[in-house]
């Protein structure tokens, strides 16, 4: 289906159904455009570049029973389990999953994969030790307080749930990664989604905007104590742009917020 409207509009209809459609059509699309990027340092918290390697956000991770939700290819989930890490990848998407098959054949390292929606995880309550997604799930559905439930549901007392979204405050701002994108031009407070619909109407792909505010909120009902909000600055060494993320904007907005929380 191609999108024939987009824009900022309520989108009643879309329950995370779109995005699991967009996803499937568009993954090796995207895999081809980003993939070189994602898999050069292995677990990307975002398209600035940050690393876990050297950022250590999930703390000491071999070891450890680590689960990925909205993992995509499983990038990030290949680069833990070199590190010694017992890791399971999920996504919603078909085509991911399959796309995650065939890296890891390429790399040597398996990671086991299953396909599964972030707000209904299909493991025991208190399974992992630490619950992680690098841009994933979370954007794409209406109901993210559903995502942190069920993070906190199946990580273990003491256990870590750790999330990377487009910074809130970009939202106010067009998704322009060059000195046009340096204008705000929406209210930040704009809480409507980001749309794209085919011609009958149909949501084809729908991205949500949460304020600051309002991802904290969504951890503390969930049980979650918020431990750290890191805002990764553009590095000098990064000259690509990603969509509306690149060097031009990077030295004056931030792109990338990443909540650290532990379960006590």
């Amino acid at each position: 289906m191609t999108a024939t409207w987009f824009g900022y509009r309520d989108a009643p209809e879309d329950d995370g159904g779109a995005a699991r459609a967009w996803w499937d059509r568009h993954a090796d699309e995207y895999l081809d455009e980003h993939g070189t990027f994602l898999g050069d340092a292995g677990f990307r918290w975002g398209p600035e570049g940050l690393a876990e390697s050297e950022a250590g956000l999930l703390g000491e991770v071999r070891g450890a029973d680590v689960l990925e939700v909205g993992a995509g290819a499983a990038h990030c989930s290949r680069w833990l389990a070199r590190q010694g890490a017992r890791v399971v990848a999920t996504d919603v998407a078909p085509a991911m999953m399959d796309a995650a098959a065939r890296l890891d054949a390429r790399a040597g390292t398996r990671v086991p994969t299953v396909e599964a929606d972030a707000r209904a995880l299909p493991f025991a309550d208190e399974t992992f030790d630490v619950v992680f997604t690098s841009f994933g799930a979370i954007p794409f559905v209406p109901d993210a307080d559903r995502v942190h439930a069920e993070a906190a549901r199946v990580l273990r007392p003491g256990g870590r749930w750790v999330f990377s979204v487009t910074h809130p405050l970009r939202w106010a701002f067009p998704d322009d990664p060059g000195p046009d994108g340096l204008t705000a031009h929406r209210s930040y407070f704009d809480r409507r989604p980001y749309v794209e619909a085919d011609a009958s109407g149909h949501v084809v792909y729908a991205e949500h905007h949460r304020t600051v505010g309002d991802h904290v909120r969504d951890v503390v009902a969930a049980g979650l104590r918020l431990r750290d909000v890191v805002e990764p600055e553009w590095p000098a060494w990064n000259r690509q742009s990603w969509g509306g993320w690149g060097p031009v904007r990077g030295a004056y907005l931030p792109g990338t917020a990443v909540f650290v929380t532990t379960k006590d």
